[in-house]
């Protein structure tokens, strides 16, 4: 008998990217769907796979007969009910912050470490998060030959990663902004944008996003670190299994909707040449190396946006650090940073059950 795959928060953004995957795959392992939401989007009818299914309300008797339910909720909502969907007797894969740092629920890349999957005493898998994700499946397979020891990260982060509203500000910007001179002197956009009613005052971002860049993405934590520079540490080491990786990120939003793009410097264990990563890399079935820096090409988010393999380029030998490589990725912090690893965490575990 095929399982019954769940689907909670259907009606938000990550949800529906979801749903967009479940249609768009050639073949589905999953008997029923259901789709689940909170009270004020039950009933609302959302096509899958064909077939218009009507939206069902959280609680707990939305899973029962639910084999794998996955969670694309608030982390508190997260923290409440993906218990009580494994109570019931699902598998929860949770895509929220909840339980990344768990040590009883294993924090899943398919493509790195598949093998946690069976290890699961909560009964919760988690998905890391987008930033991370990004960079995940081109560290797990250099990793894998050449053993990595510490890493140095520069994101250029997406402004999707912070919600529709953080969305609709970058374009309410650019639109404010839109063929005026600034960006010449100090002060100049953030001028332009109190005038045009948009004081930073009231931006989900510390400092004007258009024409600019903002070294910041998360809440402060202990010493100027910021939560999302310390999830690409601690969740990198928890993905890849080295818990004493040494890890230094910084984490900056860029002014691009969808899609973010990381800087790596990663130091390995063993000699590692450009040729020896270009055939790892390009042997990956989730990754797509774009890298002829004689023709210039190289990924961009706005070349990747919409798209599921990691893109990989800008592979070089560092010049003044052994064992040492510095590359550029980019991958969409919608698709494969959320709702696609998500939904192949399920699909792995079809065939464990």
């Amino acid at each position: 008998m095929s399982p019954t795959l769940a689907l909670v928060g259907a009606t938000g953004a990550v949800g529906t990217v979801m749903i967009e995957i479940i249609n768009g795959r050639p073949s589905v392992p999953w008997g029923e769907i259901r789709l689940i939401a909170s009270p004020r989007s039950a009933g609302k009818r959302i096509t899958v796979r064909g077939e218009e299914l009507t939206v069902v309300a959280l609680s707990p008797e939305a899973f029962d007969g639910v084999d794998v339910a996955m969670f694309d909720v608030p982390d508190e909502v997260s923290a409440q009910w993906a218990p009580i969907a494994a109570e019931r007797g699902a598998v929860a894969v949770d895509n929220s912050g909840a339980f990344r740092m768990d040590p009883d629920v294993p924090l899943v890349v398919p493509e790195v470490n598949a093998d946690e999957i069976s290890a699961r005493p909560k009964g919760i898998i988690a998905n890391p998060n987008c930033t991370t994700l990004s960079m995940m499946a081109a560290l797990g397979a250099l990793h894998r030959e050449f053993g990595l020891r510490e890493l140095v990260v520069a994101s250029y982060q997406a402004a999707s990663g912070g919600g529709q509203s953080a969305i609709d500000r970058l374009y309410g910007e650019l639109e404010a902004l839109a063929g005026k001179q600034v960006g010449v002197r100090a002060g100049d956009v953030r001028e332009a944008l109190e005038a045009a009613g948009l004081p930073v005052s009231e931006s989900p971002f510390p400092a004007p996003l258009a024409l600019n860049v903002v070294p910041w993405a998360g809440s402060l934590k202990d010493d100027g670190w910021t939560s999302e520079e310390l999830k690409v540490r601690n969740e990198s080491r928890k993905i890849l299994g080295i818990p004493d990786l040494k890890v230094s990120a910084t984490c900056v939003r860029v002014p691009v909707v969808t899609t973010h793009s990381l800087a790596v410097h990663a130091t390995f264990a063993r000699e590692v040449t450009v040729e020896q990563a270009h055939k790892i890399l390009a042997e990956q079935p989730t990754i797509v190396l774009v890298d002829d820096p004689a023709a210039k090409k190289f990924p961009t988010p706005a070349d990747v946006v919409g798209e599921d393999p990691t893109y990989v380029g800008r592979v070089r030998q560092a010049l003044d650090f052994p064992n040492t490589l510095d590359f550029f990725v980019c991958g969409d912090n919608l698709r494969k940073g959320a709702a696609l690893n998500t939904y192949e965490i399920a699909e792995e575990l079809v065939g464990r059950l």
